[in-house]
């Protein structure tokens, strides 16, 4: 009989594990087509304008992407008298150039020079890193001329190490900027997106070269600006005047800067290439840079970046601002930002239709099946009527297994008799003001103990006591304020609500209830 049971049991056993490798061979290839994102880029077309702005030149750019290749639809140039644009011509030449490219419903990504930014590299202490966009809204004012209020901003993160995170900065000053966008708005034109010269030029230089460290310098007729990228990301920028005369006292003011950033990144072991964008087409300067550069050089203007658009067509930066926009490998900033990580919700229309024909295939999957499998359930029964004596010993162990139950449920009920160490740090999490940093958490069996950084550390001990978790929040030690943070460091120590202390639970066991005799 023994025999007889573990046939069909193995049977059983077989057929349940053919039926699960079925269904995970009709489970994979769904599950690829129902998480792929509507909005991801192998896929999802998208359009965008980039209007780039210039002393010489005003460039209007519009692009597309389908299915990850970007293509130029077309552009205008609008050539200056060496001055910057009003805010109000600049808005009727975007709506003009927007209307006679078709692109009047496309995004708005504005590109500005290196003279109306602020580019600084910030260090701060790796507690910082999950709250970066507070920390650099508070410290904006003490890393650059502007506070939040007055400034379009952003914060990259560069690298971590030693306990501290490298973060570069890129400010402008809002009355700059606002008049052009309110201009740009009222002339039917949506702004998503600002960024730089620069960054458009670096994203730019990694599109086409496929590489992650550079130097990419901009050359006009009287004057110069730079940057330095290194693992794809911008680290540091630079800018200049070309005041002397002869194109050989030029590139000699020029390679000044430029060689010694060069050199820097040879002695760390990531020889960087050299991206130069000639503004005239200096044919002089262009054949003194080839001699005098002893770094893998390369001409934007002769690269082809797009099939049949070069940047001699149309200006690097702008190119590079578009190829920005479009591109989802691309680092640049986002001054509208302000420091905030942009996260892109993904439409869920698609996906719900996949989950309803995915739901659906399950049941037809599970129930066209369902008469054989009855049937063998059938049989099976049919074996264990036969075998009463040992249905018997299978109650006998579900009665031991019950026991076993209880008496693991009395184990979680003592588990739980106090909260989990991740319940009171979610508790902390939700309760401590966002301008509050913790630099120390101690939790014992019955206390926990905070070190960290507030703006007014006073205010902290209401806020604990109020948790239904805690209770007797008391300073362990007088707080100070610190000048540099312009915060209060503080050490608070508290209980925990309905924790007995170990001198409590041996009083309370040690006592025996009284007898009603005398």
């Amino acid at each position: 009989m023994n025999g007889t049971k573990a046939i069909v049991i193995e049977k059983l056993a077989s057929a349940v594990s053919g039926s699960a490798s079925r269904l995970k061979a009709l489970w994979e290839p769904l599950w690829k087509i129902l998480s792929l994102s509507l909005a991801d880029e192998r896929v999802a077309p998208a359009k965008n304008v980039i209007v780039c702005i210039d002393r010489e030149l005003l460039s209007i750019v519009y692009g597309s992407r389908i299915f990850s290749r970007i293509r130029v639809r077309g552009f205008k140039l609008y050539p200056l008298d060496g001055r910057y644009p009003s805010a109000e011509g600049l808005a009727s030449s975007v709506s003009l150039a927007l209307s006679e490219l078709g692109a009047s419903k496309a995004n708005i990504t504005l590109s500005i020079p290196k003279a109306w930014t602020l580019v600084k590299k910030a260090e701060f202490p790796a507690t910082v890193k999950e709250n970066i966009s507070n920390v650099i809204s508070y410290e904006l004012d003490r890393l650059t001329p502007f506070n939040a209020n007055d400034a379009f901003y952003d914060a990259k993160l560069l690298s971590e190490e030693s306990g501290k995170v490298s973060v570069l900065v890129s400010a402008a000053k809002a009355d700059l900027l606002t008049p052009f966008l309110d201009a740009l708005k009222e002339a039917g034109a949506h702004v998503t997106k600002i960024t730089m010269h620069l960054s458009g030029m670096g994203t730019l230089c990694r599109y086409t070269n496929k590489t992650e460290d550079f130097v990419v310098v901009k050359i006009g007729g009287k004057e110069y600006e730079g940057a330095v990228f290194n693992g794809g990301s911008m680290t540091s920028a630079f800018s200049g005047a070309l005041e002397a005369g002869e194109e050989r006292e030029k590139l000699d003011l020029l390679m000044s800067e430029v060689e010694p950033l060069l050199e820097k990144s040879a002695m760390q072991g990531r020889p960087s290439k050299l991206f130069v964008s000639l503004k005239d087409g200096n044919s002089p300067l262009r054949e003194l840079l080839k001699m005098r550069v002893h770094a893998p050089l390369k001409i934007l203007e002769e690269t082809d970046v797009i099939p049949g658009v070069t940047a001699q067509k149309i200006p690097s930066e702008a190119l590079g601002g578009l190829i920005e926009s479009l591109w989802s490998g691309a680092t640049g900033p986002n001054l509208l930002n302000k420091g905030r990580e942009e996260k892109e919700t993904a439409p869920l229309g698609a996906t719900f239709i996949l989950a309803a024909i995915l739901i659906l295939l399950w049941v037809i999957y599970i129930f066209s099946p369902l008469s054989v499998e009855e049937k063998r359930l059938k049989e099976i029964d049919r074996q264990i009527m036969m075998r009463k004596e040992e249905i018997k010993k299978v109650e006998k162990v579900k009665k031991e297994a019950d026991t076993l139950t209880s008496e693991i449920s009395t184990i979680d009920d003592f588990k739980t008799a106090k909260p989990m160490t991740l319940t009171i740090i979610k508790e902390l999490t939700t309760i401590l003001p966002k301008n509050t940093w913790l630099t120390r958490l101690r939790i014992t069996e019955t206390t926990v103990e905070l070190e960290g950084y507030a703006t007014s550390a006073t205010e902290l001990v209401p806020i604990l006591e109020a948790s239904k978790y805690f209770v007797k929040a008391e300073f362990a030690s007088p707080t100070f304020r610190d000048a540099r943070l312009n915060s209060d460091r503080f050490s608070i120590r508290m209980d925990i609500e309905g924790v007995k202390k170990p001198q409590e639970a041996k009083k309370t066991e040690g006592e025996k209830p009284k007898s009603g005799k005398k």
